[in-house]
């Protein structure tokens, strides 16, 4: 997530230079947006760890295929392998067995938004963990991202909220999962100062699979790929080849040339992009709740955000 600009200063001007990393970084956004939807659709077919197998399999044939083109790929020490294992066991294995099996109950456009909580949940544990200050503005911009996930998972139903009865447990799951994420970015951040970002993925991604495997072999699923139809095996694909390759491929490639601040601040549009699509493609109504719910999360998220995003552009 850092490095500097791969085309000379003098080649280009600086906004023909940002054009394409932006395109490529807006098409990842847009893929990771559709995952979710063709998470759904495919969990019609086969199980939760059916999916992960497959999908995350052909993620790691994708990416080790680039990183072997563009002669990046290299073997990491066996001092690393163990916090390698730790990563992929927590970002990849148990991250999607939260995401897939909450995606069971919940919709897809609901998933989005709690998942855009990530950041706020990065701030709380860099406030516990490494007691980093908060500030009003943080703590602020918290507050009213939860408003926007109770409005969200209660649908807007105010005798829910005030009895403190909403959320289901898919509601919970996917609220784990983006805990979950913000540990994971917060543990990654030790390898990414040693190993390009592409690469670290690929490891993460290859431990992660293998550890999916004891799930999918030996939790009783009956194997059911079999019960795949042309439908399910197009999500599947797109899952594999395009989330968990061709999607991360182009996030890395942008931040390579961007700040972290441009490319991050497009992820804002990803659940605008799973309800559009679910909207779409699977019919989903959308409701005046999950709209108002959606823009406090997404304020909430700046507000924590934006003091970084300010210092970055600043500098």
């Amino acid at each position: 997530m850092r490095g500097p600009p791969l085309v000379p200063l003098n080649s280009t001007s600086p906004s023909a230079r940002e054009f394409v990393p932006i395109v490529k970084a807006s098409i990842a956004v847009a893929i990771w947006g559709v995952s979710f939807v063709s998470t759904k659709v495919s969990l019609t077919e086969v199980a939760p760890s059916t999916i992960v197998w497959i999908r995350f399999g052909m993620g790691v044939l994708v990416l080790l295929a680039v990183l072997i083109y563009k002669k990046q790929f290299k073997r990491i020490p066996i001092k690393d392998v163990s916090y390698f294992a730790f990563l992929g066991f927590l970002g990849i294995t148990f991250h999607q067995w939260l995401q897939t099996h909450a995606l069971q109950t919940i919709s897809p456009t609901t998933t989005s938004w709690i998942v855009t909580t990530t950041p706020v949940f990065m701030a709380l544990l860099g406030w516990v963990l490494l007691r980093e200050y908060l500030g009003w503005q943080r703590i602020l911009g918290i507050g009213i991202a939860t408003f926007g996930v109770i409005m969200v998972v209660s649908h807007g139903a105010w005798d829910i909220i005030w009895s403190f009865q909403f959320g289901t447990l898919g509601d919970f799951l996917i609220l784990l999962s983006a805990l979950n994420w913000a540990f994971f970015s917060v543990a990654s951040r030790r390898v990414l100062q040693r190993y390009e970002p592409a690469l670290m993925m690929f490891y993460v991604m290859l431990f992660g699979w293998l550890f999916s495997c004891l799930e999918f072999f030996f939790a009783g699923n009956g194997f059911d790929i079999d019960r795949l139809t042309s439908t399910g095996w197009n999500h599947i694909l797109f899952l594999g080849i395009f989330c968990s390759g061709v999607a991360y491929i182009f996030w890395y490639d942008s931040l390579k040339v961007l700040k972290a601040s441009q490319v991050g601040a497009l992820l804002y549009f990803e659940p605008i992009t799973t309800l559009i699509f679910a909207s779409w493609y699977l019919g989903e109504i959308i409701t005046l709740a999950s709209l108002v719910g959606g823009g406090f999360i997404l304020i909430g998220v700046w507000l924590v955000n934006k003091r970084y995003i300010t210092k970055e552009t600043s500098s």
